[in-house]
């Protein structure tokens, strides 16, 4: 069973760490068996804003850890804790895999593990970051960058995008989709936190491409060309790359790419579908072209991920691939959780303003 710690301090932010307990701290076992072996680990009883966590372990505990995961720190102009850089600096060279959420990336940069590097953060601190650490090579403008055993995700609800990114690596694209489902989220969002920035949020249902994602998932099978997408939503080519931009953060073909990726990904875990059978399914064509794109955009040939993950994702599932905004996933319904909690809270400030 694969372990997952933690780290806590006073000083941290308790949005980032609540999505790391609901993802990791959750007994998942009914989803996938074994789930991880989740420790929370600080120096004491701590202040998380109006909370109080009492820790399982203590930060010495961080170096018996497969992965750690360091949530988001609330004063960026204040060095981290003496103890929990050192803790993570031990976790590390003991092989821990170390991801931070949000601001959660000073503390790796104090303990030099983004040196040389590409990081990201909240775009409202990555100035700040590079200021301050500037042996570190720090991407504004994506939602999570992997470095294989160090990581960082850029700000708020993207900690999510990085936490089904470990889940995904760990168990598979069908139990990480299965797990986004539960808690109401996209498993995967394409683009980078640039969208974010200065930028309204777009109403779920409210944009110009809302009708137009379900219609592509239906057809994924089909050749479809960016002409095809203008035409369906009724405006021009260039219209339709300037509204993918804004609300994806993406091109038109490099959406659709994606989601021909991801739905080969599950046929691939789910079914024995050949990869001839599956590059006709997604609208790849040929087993060829599936196995050039697959390989270019996963890491690995379409065979070896099935041999990766069968065993993993359990028991089917469907592919539950859709639309939500920016990345064509389709929302579960509706359920009460902590997702839907922040769509509440976030519709309820709209309408105030």
């Amino acid at each position: 069973m694969t372990t997952v710690a933690l780290a806590i301090t006073d000083g941290m932010l308790h949005f980032e760490l609540s999505l790391a307990i609901e993802v990791f701290g959750s007994d998942l076992t009914h989803i996938v068996d074994p789930w991880y072996d989740f420790a929370l680990c600080g120096p004491s009883a701590v202040r998380v804003d109006r909370f109080h966590l009492v820790p399982d372990h203590g930060l010495d505990r961080l170096r018996q850890a497969d992965t750690v995961i360091v949530p988001g720190w609330a004063d960026v102009d204040r060095d981290p804790p003496a103890e929990l850089v050192d803790a993570v600096r031990a976790a590390h060279e003991a092989g821990a895999r170390v991801a931070s959420l949000c601001t959660g990336a000073f503390v790796l940069a104090a303990a030099g593990l983004l040196d040389g590097r590409r990081a990201t953060t909240h775009w409202a601190h990555t100035d700040e970051l590079t200021r301050r650490h500037p042996r570190v090579t720090v991407d504004p403008d994506v939602l999570y960058v992997d470095n294989g055993s160090v990581l960082t995700s850029a700000g708020k609800a993207a900690a999510m995008d990085l936490c089904l990114h470990l889940v995904r690596l760990d168990h598979g694209s069908a139990v990480a989709n299965t797990i986004a489902r539960r808690l109401v989220v996209p498993p995967h969002r394409d683009g980078g936190q640039a969208q974010f920035v200065t930028t309204p949020v777009p109403t779920p249902g409210n944009h110009p491409l809302a009708r137009l994602f379900p219609w592509v998932l239906e057809r994924l099978d089909q050749a479809l060309t960016v002409e095809d997408l203008a035409r369906q939503a009724g405006m021009s080519s260039r219209h339709l790359g300037r509204h993918f931009r804004s609300v994806t953060g993406t091109t038109p073909l490099q959406w659709l790419l994606t989601q021909r990726i991801r739905h080969a990904q599950e046929l691939l875990e789910t079914t024995d579908d050949t990869v001839d059978t599956i590059a006709t399914a997604t609208g790849m064509g040929t087993a060829t072209t599936l196995r050039r794109h697959f390989a270019r955009t996963v890491g690995v040939p379409p065979d070896t991920y099935r041999r990766t993950f069968r065993t993993r994702a359990g028991t089917r599932t469907g592919t539950g691939i859709g639309t939500g905004i920016g990345t064509g996933i389709r929302p579960a319904p509706a359920l009460p959780n902590a997702a839907a909690a922040i769509d509440l809270a976030v519709g309820a400030l709209v309408g105030r303003s």
